[in-house]
């Protein structure tokens, strides 16, 4: 992020960089789980699968941080709202 001076556009698009890294990365992980499965290394798919499940929770961390920063648009208000100003006798 040091790299991007500041600029709010470039931090959000390597925040973005860096959730597909990882999500690649994992995709690499339970490849390699899979072929050490295949070739019937016990000790090689535990750690594989424990790597895999460490990295799925970062991301799953990392995701939650993204979202929280990136709020969706607020809903649009009712048609029939009529908002409440002090005095207008329509408050309830």
């Amino acid at each position: 992020m040091w790299a991007a001076q500041g600029r709010r556009a470039r931090i959000e698009a390597a925040q973005l960089a860096q959730l597909a890294w990882t999500q690649h990365f994992l995709i690499a992980l339970i490849v390699i789980a899979g072929l050490a499965l295949l070739s019937r290394a016990p000790w090689t798919v535990v750690s594989q699968v424990l790597a895999a499940g460490v990295v799925a929770a970062l991301l799953l961390l990392a995701q939650h941080e993204y979202d929280r920063a990136h709020p969706g648009p607020a809903p649009k208000p009712d048609p029939a709202y009529t908002p409440c100003y002090s005095g207008s006798g329509r408050c309830h």
